[in-house]
Order: C-alpha cells, then structure tokens, then sequence
C-alpha cells in the first residue's frame, strides 16, 4: 500500500513524522494543488492521495476551531461572474459555451466508518470571500476543489484531512496554528492507520 501525503506548506506538516508514507508539498491555491497532485500521481502512482492542512470554519458550522474532520465535498466556491446584483457562480449560469461545471466535487471515498467526522468545504483563491454560498457548507481552504479534481479524474482513492485554524470570516484575527496543526496530524496519522488497517 503506498500512501502520498500532500500539505500546502512546509508549517502544516511540522510535527508529522512516519516512514511508512511519501511527503509531499504543493503551495498555496487551487493551481498549485491541482499541478502538484497530478504530478505526484504520475511519477509516484501511489494508492491513495491525502490532502492535509488547516481551514477555517463558517460561524454557522457545527465545527470549532481545533476540531479535525475530513471533507466529503469541495466546491470551486469563487469560479463565477460579478453582476449589478451581485455574483453567480458559473454552475448557475446558462453560457452558449461547451464546458462542464458542477456545483461540488464529491469524494466517493468518505464514509462514516472513517476515524474522523465528515465535512463539506468551500475552495477559494480569495479567502473569506464575503460573496461566495455558504449554506450547507462548513469551512473554507484555498486548494481542496484542485486535489479533488485531479484525483477523481486519475481515478485514484484519496482523502482531504483538515483541522480548524480560525474563523472564517472578516477582521477575525484569532489563528490558532499551533494547536490546530497538533490536531491535524493527530487526525492524519488515525486516517493512515485506518487505511493501512483496512488495505484488503
């Protein structure tokens, strides 16, 4: 079973420490994910892919700061136009223009016998974007929708792990990286084991 762990940033995966996985990092933002995933699944072919960083959550979610759980949705959040009465995302949009957009991307891979609890997340290049849908939703992170795209069009198993850092709304200036961090690679390492536990 090989198993290729991918953070944003060399901060997140501070305190992570194990032999019995590859690492790997992909910068900040949906582009970055995106190229940093296919690559790493065309060189490294690995069974599973697993997306690992903090978030912030949306006031109205069930989750706080601290709390690790894993995604089951990504939607490309900000991919849309600006009107005069506001903005549209551009799954609701009827363009004369051969292209597919969905709403979300979903992970076929989440389930409730995980060790975490399941989330929906919003992706964003523009963090905090006071625009975007948030019904339903529970936080944000700006390269989910990149990582779920690649994996789901390569066909590969793959999970998003993410610990909450802040709150996920204006002037709100309360981070926690540290412990949220913490969490996230405690939540990380009970994933791995539970892969490697139930690799038939």
């Amino acid at each position: 079973m090989k198993i290729a762990v991918i953070f944003p940033t060399t901060s997140e995966a501070i305190h992570f420490k194990r032999d019995d996985v590859s690492i790997f990092f992909c910068g900040v933002g949906i582009a970055a994910s995106t190229y940093t995933t296919t690559k790493v699944i065309k060189e490294h072919n690995p069974d599973v892919l697993i997306l690992a960083g903090i978030a912030g959550v949306y006031p109205e979610s069930k989750y706080d700061i601290g709390d690790t759980i894993i995604i089951k949705s990504e939607a490309e959040a900000d991919l849309g136009f600006f009107y005069d009465e506001g903005f549209r995302h551009i799954s609701d949009m009827s363009l004369d223009m051969d292209f597919e957009v969905t709403k979300s991307l979903e992970c076929p891979y989440a389930n409730k016998n995980l060790p975490l609890p399941l989330g929906t997340s919003n992706t964003m290049n523009c963090a905090i974007a006071p625009f975007v849908r948030k019904e339903g939703v529970d936080v944000e992170n700006m390269e989910g929708s990149g990582f779920f795209y690649s994996c789901l069009k390569e066909k590969k198993c793959f999970y998003e792990v993410r610990s909450i850092s802040n709150v996920a709304e204006t002037n709100h200036e309360d981070w926690d990286y540290d412990n949220s961090i913490r969490c996230m690679t405690n939540g990380l390492h009970d994933l791995i084991e539970y892969i490697f536990k139930n690799d038939n």
